[in-house]
């Protein structure tokens, strides 16, 4: 089942995770991440083919892992199957 750890601490977990293969990704549905861990960021990047991301600072026992976790609040047609997704980097464990 998909995971993801930070901090020995699992943040999301779900048999129903999506993998977009094009980035090697796992994006997990949101009501499978913990909305414990995360904190709203100011950050804000763009793919031309996804659309604008948005991001969490996962934070665990008061240590901030800043920017680590990403989801598209309204993406482009050619990835709207990770509407409603969130994905991890920055030291974030995802186990597949």
């Amino acid at each position: 089942m998909p995971t993801a750890k930070w901090k020995d601490t699992v943040i999301a977990q779900a048999s129903d995770a999506e993998i977009v293969k094009i980035e090697g990704n796992i994006y997990f549905p949101k009501n499978r991440v913990n909305p414990e861990y995360l904190r709203e960021s100011d950050k804000h990047t763009v793919c031309p083919w996804k659309g604008t991301a948005s991001y969490y600072d996962v934070v665990v026992n008061g240590e901030v892992n800043a920017d680590a976790a990403w989801y598209y609040p309204e993406p482009k047609d050619a990835a709207k199957e990770i509407n409603g997704f969130i994905a991890f980097w920055r030291g974030v464990e995802v186990l597949p």
